[in-house]
């Protein structure tokens, strides 16, 4: 059989189809970088509706908060009449899955390193026509990460880091994290568990810290306060160096968990000071020691 000759191709329209140049108006972010990003690329109007635990910038506050990051109140969101809604990973799938089940618009992101950080941005800044500018603060971002990263060369010596995400269990620091500490002049010890996404698969033995011995401990526990004292108290911890030298710090959970601009900038510039400090060289201008490390 010919089938060239049984099937032909629909006739073409005589003008091109209009290009609709509309952007989303009506805009709720769940998290908290997606809404830091609207407000630095000045389309803040844009947003309607921010998660719970939205601190960046202060002024997001006065939004409507109609979430928490694993629960979300589904009868506000809608209310909102949004037109698109911002969620991130797999964290969030269920809240994605329900929205749109529901007949929402959902852009679910799920960056884990710096350059799909980066990447985040690009894309949500074309998403509302302001590509530019996207641009923009990606090349500020990288500039601000390349200065640190020369002021880390100057280190004596790069210290052994342990970076805590949580603790029970102990879950390591997720990709972005490990990267930020390298780039502030640390090493981190677990670097094969960089591409672990998922915190279970970051989960690490007690004694196994302990056998790698950091010599600076950074916890950030998800929102809860850190205790100096638990971490320093741990069967056998007393051994490593961080614990002898009294380098526990604690990193507040929202500029450095944030994988957005807080994290590439404050919580970066945080870490760096830290680690100047417990080397010697003394933080580089403009970068003090986060004020309640302790």
């Amino acid at each position: 059989m010919d089938f060239s000759m049984s099937t032909s191709l629909p006739s073409l329209p005589s003008a091109a189809p209009q290009i609709c140049t509309e952007y989303p108006r009506r805009i709720v972010c769940l998290t908290d970088e997606t809404t830091e990003i609207l407000y630095l690329l000045g389309e803040q109007d844009r947003i309607v509706g921010v998660s719970g635990y939205a601190h960046r910038p202060p002024e997001a506050r006065s939004k409507p908060r109609v979430s928490a990051f694993r629960d979300a109140n589904f009868e506000a969101i809608l209310d909102l009449r949004p037109d698109l809604i911002l969620t991130f990973s797999d964290v969030q799938a269920e809240i994605t899955r329900e929205l749109v089940l529901r007949g929402a618009t959902v852009m679910n992101f799920n960056q884990r390193s710096i350059a799909e950080i980066l990447e985040m941005i690009a894309v949500l800044s074309r998403i509302v026509g302001r590509p530019e500018a996207g641009l923009a603060m990606i090349e500020e971002l990288r500039r601000g990460l390349a200065g640190i990263e020369a002021s880390a060369r100057a280190f004596p010596h790069r210290p052994r880091v342990y970076f805590e995400e949580w603790n029970d269990p102990l879950i390591s620091g997720i990709q972005w994290v490990q990267e930020l500490i390298e780039i502030a002049g640390g090493d981190v010890i677990f670097p094969e568990l960089r591409s672990c996404g998922k915190a279970k698969d970051r989960v690490v033995d007690p004694v196994e810290v302990v056998r790698r011995d950091p010599e600076v401990i950074l916890a950030s526990w998800c929102g809860m306060k850190v205790s100096k004292d638990a971490i320093c108290s741990r069967a056998g911890w007393e051994a490593t160096t961080a614990v002898r030298n009294g380098h526990v710090f604690e990193l507040p959970s929202g500029p450095i968990l944030q994988p957005g601009p807080g994290s590439l900038t404050e919580g970066v510039r945080q870490m760096h000071a830290i680690l100047s400090r417990v080397v010697g060289t003394g933080a580089a201008p403009g970068l003090d020691p986060l004020s309640s490390a302790r």
